[in-house]
């Protein structure tokens, strides 16, 4: 199917949603961790918008329908030696989804988020048009609000990126810290000076397994190598960081190096043990299949069950993204230890990009990091048991009370517990009002706050 048909069933699925009724995607899987009320009413069909439309390696730009993967993305870049600015760990997380929820991923210590290489996108507004948004220009608004609009202002039906050139491998080298400030200065030296030890530094991320336990994987492309690992099979990548001092990836594995286990979530399978791993087929060693067990459990609530027979007190889910100040990193990950207690957690470090010319840095209001500060993103997912007397929801919700306090931003893909005076201070409420009811007047989207707290 062609773009121009893809983007006029979309528009015809529009059209056959009943007035008054809200409009959803008609989208069977998700990266989401947020529960969602079963749509009443057919979606939007989005089943043509999955492609690259094309890949210009003059100019080093790529034009992507909404929901093509980001893995479809690499494929179709990587043999012209470019690959997007920021690539998201996971193969399934789409173009649109990374843009309107936000990704990120080791090299946004120097490239910001996705959706600040994204140069132009057509969406789909409530109103049923489709305008093309540019940083300047008539919807210059709708622009800089879709970071972080959850769909509630519009889906993506085309989006153009840039790109950057790689080489053919990635070597690695896996530095320990046993001290939290010397893992925070170690990353304000990298961002300042792209550097380490003399050798450039081309990607930066890293995991704590304890407050004196650390990893900081410095990354530089190249293309002189011996022997590339390969972390597909029985070896498994974040138990590598503590063995090994340097590495090296081809590429396409470093782009991945996470999805194979969903960083270590895939434990909770089975699928780290030896026997288990040789018996389980590699092509399901991947997020989305793991992500599928998820939401049947979920469903189904076998293992909560199973807790309840053997004794075991309720576990509350804990799966979030958090961006802390650089200065306030260490603070943060002491208090993490000490009062949630999850081992392992990734560290991911972020500034936002610097203007290519005269003029500051763009803001974005509805995630409103502040340009010119360094962040860490600290990711941590599973989940933790129930004290006594505790409701469900009280661990995430001092998580947020403490990111607030450190001068931090929590990613809503998950859950998350704010009363909407919070919510709207925090995530660009007054702009969000402002660009929803001038493209969607008739209020057609689920707002962001009924997605993201109220689970509509």
């Amino acid at each position: 199917m062609d773009h121009d048909s893809a983007v006029d069933l979309l528009r015809r699925s529009y059209a056959a949603v009943p007035p008054g009724e809200k409009v959803r995607l008609a989208k069977r899987t998700s990266n989401l961790f947020r529960p969602r009320a079963a749509p009443q009413v057919p979606g939007l069909d989005v089943s043509g918008l999955t492609g690259v439309l094309r890949v210009d390696p003059t100019a080093r730009t790529a034009d992507v329908q909404g929901m093509c993967t980001y893995e479809d993305l690499v494929d179709a870049t990587l043999p012209h030696g470019l690959m997007p600015l920021v690539v998201p760990q996971l193969r399934t997380i789409t173009l649109g989804g990374a843009v309107t929820g936000l990704g990120i991923e080791s090299t946004s210590f120097r490239n910001g988020l996705p959706h600040e290489s994204v140069t132009e996108l057509d969406v789909l507004t409530g109103s049923g048009e489709i305008v093309t948004a540019r940083p300047d220009g008539d919807h210059a608004d709708l622009y800089a609000a879709f970071p972080n609009s959850l769909g509630s202002l519009g889906y993506a039906t085309r989006l153009r990126i840039e790109l950057q050139p790689v080489r053919r491998y990635v070597a690695l080298r896996n530095i320990r810290f046993t001290r939290l400030e010397e893992l925070v200065d170690a990353i304000a030296e990298v961002t300042a000076t792209r550097a380490w030890a003399g050798m450039p530094v081309d990607a930066m991320d890293g995991v704590m397994f304890s407050p004196g336990e650390a990893y900081l994987v410095l990354a530089t492309f190249t293309d002189e190598v011996e022997r590339p690992s390969d972390y597909t099979g029985q070896d498994i990548y974040y138990r590598s960081l503590r063995r090994r001092t340097r590495d090296t990836l081809t590429t396409y594995d470093y782009l991945w190096r996470w999805d194979t286990d969903w960083f270590w979530c895939s434990a909770a399978f089975g699928v780290q043990h030896p026997v288990v791993r040789r018996l389980w087929p590699a092509r399901w060693r991947r997020s989305d299949v793991y992500h599928r067990l998820v939401r049947l459990e979920h469903r189904y609530g076998v293992a909560a069950r199973v807790d309840r027979l053997r004794g075991q007190p309720a576990r509350e889910r804990v799966v979030q993204d958090v961006e802390i100040p650089l200065e306030r990193t260490a603070d943060f990950l002491r208090w993490f230890a000490g009062n949630v207690g999850m081992a392992p957690v990734w560290l991911c470090p972020l500034r936002l990009r610097e203007p290519a010319g005269p003029g500051s840095a763009r803001s974005w209001p509805l995630y409103p990091l502040r340009p010119g500060q360094d962040y860490v993103n600290i990711g941590f997912w599973g989940t933790v048991p129930m004290a006594e007397g505790a409701a469900d929801g009280d661990v995430n919700r001092s998580i947020e009370r403490t990111v607030s306090e450190l001068g931090g931003h929590k990613s809503l893909y998950s859950d998350a517990y704010y009363d909407r005076d919070s919510f709207d201070r925090l995530y660009g409420g007054a702009t969000w009002r402002a660009v929803r009811d001038r493209y969607d007047p008739e209020h057609r989207f689920t707002g962001l706050y009924e997605k993201a707290v109220a689970r509509a």
